[in-house]
């Protein structure tokens, strides 16, 4: 059986780890504006982060606060471990930018660190530098978060031991709405962090993310 072993929300500028309020921005602040003070309350240098577009930012904050709290990342080990995200927008905010930028031929002026972020996936690829997690990977496009995809593609990896633990959820970004719902799964109740979470299920999935961040009823 594959249990949850932590949970991370952010929106509406306030971020959640298994269900503790961690960081809270100003909260009419646009994303831009909330963001760098959530990463600079995480007091790490990484310039990186600056250079990424702001779907990527959102994906590697909610990767940040929620690995560098749970100890069975570490257990399983990156080599060990997947990355399984969706979202609705995919890269569509970047999509955006580079699209104005070509739109005119007096004006053409692509912008390679612009285009480099007009794969949904590269939020992926932005978790995996920063964590050197080199497990299975995958991101899904659909036009609300599937629990009834994602929970069996992240079971059946852990079932054949092509991973030992997966980073997995839904971030969402367009325009100003945005969403991190980001949870560790492990496939074994002895590593995991809160004993307050059970098997990772569809059922009780789609209840941690529709449930208040602070209520937490997910018992064993």
């Amino acid at each position: 059986m594959n249990f949850i072993s932590s949970v991370c929300h952010i929106q509406n500028n306030r971020i959640f780890i298994d269900g503790e309020l961690k960081f809270e921005g100003t909260p009419d602040a646009a994303f831009t504006d909330f963001a760098l003070p959530a990463f600079r309350n995480l007091g790490i240098t990484y310039p990186k982060f600056f250079k990424m577009d702001n779907l990527c930012k959102l994906a590697l904050l909610a990767s940040e606060y929620l690995l560098r709290s749970d100890p069975a990342f570490e257990a399983a080990g990156p080599e060990n471990t997947g990355i399984v995200l969706a979202n609705r927008a995919s890269s569509l905010e970047s999509d955006r930018i580079h699209a104005a930028s070509i739109l005119h031929k007096e004006s053409y002026f692509p912008s390679p660190a612009v285009f480099v972020y007009t794969l949904p996936n590269i939020m992926i690829g932005e978790i995996g530098i920063r964590y050197k997690i080199t497990g299975e990977n995958a991101c899904f496009v659909s036009s609300a978060f599937d629990a009834e995809l994602i929970v069996p593609y992240v079971n059946q990896l852990l079932y054949e031991q092509r991973v030992k633990a997966c980073l997995t959820g839904w971030v969402e970004l367009d325009g100003p709405s945005y969403e991190a719902f980001l949870y560790l799964v492990v496939n074994s109740a002895g590593t995991r962090k809160n004993s307050n979470f059970s098997e990772h299920s569809i059922d009780n999935i789609n209840q941690l993310r529709t449930s208040s961040p602070w209520i937490l009823s997910l018992k064993k």
